[in-house]
């Protein structure tokens, strides 16, 4: 099947390429492996997003329901599938899907974001959906009232605390320096909130339990020091990890794995273009991966048109 613009992934800077996209008139496919919405679906409420006003703001799953439909309201194709490979061949792309289909493009932008990067504990996995976890929208509801343990220092962490305040009283972020590294806002909030206790100079050494989590053991950075504490849950947020594997052998990448472009958000391969939480140097809030799709999407429909 032959398109004018495949989209990869389909979170906020996806969903927003592929409406300035079919805006432009161009023939947009988008692929996506689970549900549209990318890492906007675990927001809680979306309150840092200009205009997003009201009790309470829009929560970033209904911000991200809303930006699905605008993209197919505007004609943009929307498919669930795992891209298997992405290649250049001639002047178009050949994407492949692990069904064993596969498209032709002419332009393509990997807008396939980032996972939640793993601490490498001992128990982190053997507990992985039974207390260890990821997402405190997705799973806070089962720790109601319950010991629950942060693991993290930025924006991220500092918003799954704050969730997950509303759920218990018994709230404990660790974090592995002696301050947050989170927008002032939040930390105020965070540090003022009284079902928040904070720990700063800890890591978390192992997850321990038998059917379930029961405890961790953590390290005091500064002394040393090693004490285990009982625990219903362990939520992670350390920061994540690029997604980049698909186009490891054709665009260039940055030390850490992220896809490097440059302003109008083009890759070293003409027509790839990159978009939100992959590119190097990205902002990574919901914000910036909208205007990053919005500028790949204008400059793919000015790049099929030299090639036309």
């Amino acid at each position: 099947m032959e398109i004018d613009l495949l989209i990869i992934g389909a979170g906020p800077a996806g969903l927003t390429a592929a409406q300035y996209g079919a805006r432009a008139n161009l023939k947009v496919l988008v692929i996506e492996l689970l549900a549209p919405g990318g890492q906007a679906l675990v927001i809680d409420i979306l309150e840092n997003y200009p205009g997003n006003v009201g009790q309470p703001p829009k929560s970033g799953y209904d911000f991200a329901m809303d930006l699905h439909k605008q993209a197919q309201d505007f004609g943009a194709s929307f498919i669930t599938g795992e891209v298997s490979s992405v290649k250049k061949e001639n002047n178009n792309f050949l994407v492949s899907l692990s069904d064993g289909s596969s498209y032709t493009a002419k332009a393509v932008i990997v807008a396939t974001g980032s996972k939640p990067r793993l601490l490498g504990i001992p128990g982190e996995n053997e507990f992985s959906g039974k207390g260890v976890s990821y997402c405190a929208t997705c799973d806070g509801s089962f720790y109601k009232e319950k010991h629950i343990i942060v693991a993290g220092g930025g924006d991220a962490a500092c918003d799954e605390a704050r969730f997950l305040s509303r759920l218990s009283d018994k709230v404990t972020i660790v974090h592995r320096r002696d301050a947050f590294r989170a927008q002032k806002a939040l930390v105020e909030r965070t540090l003022a909130n009284p079902n928040i206790k904070v720990r700063f100079n800890t890591v978390i050494l192992e997850v321990k339990g038998e059917l379930k989590v029961k405890s961790v053991v953590l390290a005091d950075t500064v002394t040393g020091a090693i004490t285990e504490e009982e625990a219903d849950a362990v939520f992670i947020s350390v920061g994540t990890v690029p997604q980049s594997m698909l186009v490891k052998n054709l665009a260039a990448l940055d030390d850490d794995g992220y896809i490097i472009t440059d302003r109008k958000m083009s890759t070293n391969v003409p027509g790839l273009f990159a978009a939100g939480d992959i590119h190097s140097g990205a902002f990574r809030q919901v914000l910036t991966a909208a205007a990053d799709g919005a500028v790949a999407a204008h400059n793919a429909a000015a790049f099929i048109d030299r090639i036309a």
